[in-house]
């Protein structure tokens, strides 16, 4: 399992190229939370998401002969435009395997980052089998979007600065999909103080980590239908490893609560977050963490605003 170190060591070298988010508070959100909530602000990292974290630090671990071969993931979107840019930044070539129904921005971005963007059908398989098809074609190396020992320590950072700078939190939340957020929170969380209660956030339409933390083992992802398109992949057995140790519970929340979140902090803190993003706080609405210190990772801001006219 990934340790604390690791984290430390990601933060060291990704600290040239990433933004340090601001943490911020609403007491009008504060209020409608029912607790204390403390906002790490991922949404306004570079590409808009803390996927750019993991990617630089997977991407500037490289030795120099694997970066001359570029490199290739799939993605709904923040990972390949978080690829796309740490590929560009290193000046090595990125390819990104992108399901057909990801949203126009997010391919878009990815794009515009300097990435080969390849469609694929919206299923798990056809992205594995997209990347096993362009690593054949061009020799370049695999950057998992979550199941990557660099990737996970790089996501972890986030929570690092959360944690440091509010070191009194009593629960940190964060949404969950493939778990490199989550599984990376955890270890930093955990690596500060192991007593802080770390929570994970999931759409109730597509909850197969909340079953795969209740069964004790991974429960595969059903087809995909829920807003929130970030969280839309199943766990990985070393995101799970992770997550099985360290995570208290995960909290489902519906379609609606998504929905209400979103326009909540869109109108009260005035933050652009995205329905992944909003999954966190409708779960901490869900719960009761009244009086606590809640520390909330709001993990992207890349949304469709044709949402906003909804």
């Amino acid at each position: 399992m990934l340790a604390f170190d690791a984290v430390e060591s990601a933060q060291r070298r990704i600290a040239p190229f990433v933004h340090r988010t601001p943490v911020i508070t609403s007491h009008t959100l504060d209020h409608w939370l029912d607790t204390q909530a403390f906002l790490k602000c991922e949404h306004l990292q570079r590409v808009g998401a803390f996927k750019y974290r993991g990617a630089t630090n997977a991407v500037q671990s490289l030795s120099p002969d694997d970066a001359a071969r570029g490199v290739a993931a799939h993605s709904s979107g923040n990972h390949g435009a978080a690829l796309a840019l740490a590929a560009a930044t290193r000046g090595i070539p990125a390819h990104i395997v992108v399901p057909r129904t990801a949203t126009r921005s997010k391919r878009d971005a990815i794009a515009a980052y300097g990435a080969r963007v390849v469609l694929c059908e919206p299923t798990l398989e056809a992205r594995i089998d997209g990347v096993a098809d362009v690593i054949a074609q061009t020799g370049a190396v695999e950057i998992h979007p979550f199941d990557h020992d660099d990737v996970i320590a790089g996501a972890g950072t986030a929570a690092l600065e959360l944690v440091d700078e509010i070191p009194d939190l009593d629960v940190v939340v964060a949404p969950v999909g493939g778990g490199g957020l989550l599984s990376g929170t955890a270890i930093a969380a955990h690596g500060r103080r192991a007593d802080m209660r770390v929570v994970g956030a999931e759409p109730a339409a597509a909850d197969d980590a909340a079953r795969s933390l209740a069964a004790r083992e991974i429960v595969a992802p059903g087809p995909p239908a829920t807003i929130a398109d970030g969280l839309l992949t199943g766990l990985a057995p070393r995101t799970f490893a992770v997550i099985a140790e360290h995570v208290e519970t995960i909290v489902t929340v519906s379609e609606a609560e998504i929905v209400e979140a979103l326009h909540i902090v869109w109108q009260r803190t005035k933050q652009l977050i995205e329905p992944s993003a909003a999954v966190a706080i409708a779960a901490v609405r869900r719960e009761d963490y009244a009086g606590a210190r809640v520390g909330i990772i709001l993990s992207g801001g890349n949304v469709d605003l044709a949402l906003a006219t909804r």
